[in-house]
């Protein structure tokens, strides 16, 4: 009976840390230009790909600023496929969107 218990936890991890993020990548402290792939509007998060090869996983925090024309914006302004400009602050293996514009 134990065995099946460890076996059903460790295939438990497996399936909750493969469903993490996945194929995101991290990048140094910085701003970067590219198109935005996912908006996942339940977990204020973005996927943006940068570099035709990277794709950056961004969690919104209540510090995060999102712009269009200089103006503030909600983050239901948001949608695939639109060009942006994120300003991203590398925190250990993760990224902290500080800034998020708008291009189009």
């Amino acid at each position: 009976m134990k065995m099946k218990s460890l076996i059903v936890s460790v295939f438990s991890a497996f399936v909750l840390l493969s469903s993490c993020g996945g194929n995101t990548d991290v990048v140094d402290s910085g701003t970067y230009t590219g198109k935005i792939k996912k908006v996942k509007p339940e977990e204020t998060e973005i996927y943006v790909t940068i570099d035709k090869e990277k794709e950056l996983e961004l969690y919104f925090t209540d510090e995060t600023t999102l712009t269009k024309n200089g103006n503030d914006v909600e983050f239901s302004e948001l949608s695939k496929g639109q060009k942006v400009k994120v300003e991203v602050k590398k925190v250990g293996k993760r990224l902290d969107p500080l800034a998020v514009e708008i291009l189009e």
